[in-house]
């Protein structure tokens, strides 16, 4: 590897992995809410009532997934 991608990869590198926290991050908020949220048992499968998904941050999740995209397309080069 050149040294001149290096500090570029690590940039990326940072970029994706706030990416992910942040993804972390919405997952276990959004996973705190499912736990609040009654449950209906309906013979072997489970039907959540009440599934609220306006507390989910689009636009960070939109990042996150365009950080994970650029970072798969940079390493398939």
């Amino acid at each position: 590897m050149e040294q001149s991608q290096q500090p570029q990869r690590r940039a990326a590198d940072e970029e994706f992995q706030e990416s992910l926290d942040q993804l972390e991050d919405i997952l276990q908020e959004s996973s705190t809410e499912n736990e609040q949220t009654p449950k209906l048992h309906t013979g072997s499968s489970e039907v959540e009532v009440g599934e609220d998904l306006s507390g989910i941050d689009l636009e960070a999740f939109e990042d996150a997934v365009a950080d994970i995209e650029q970072y798969l397309e940079d390493r398939t080069k």
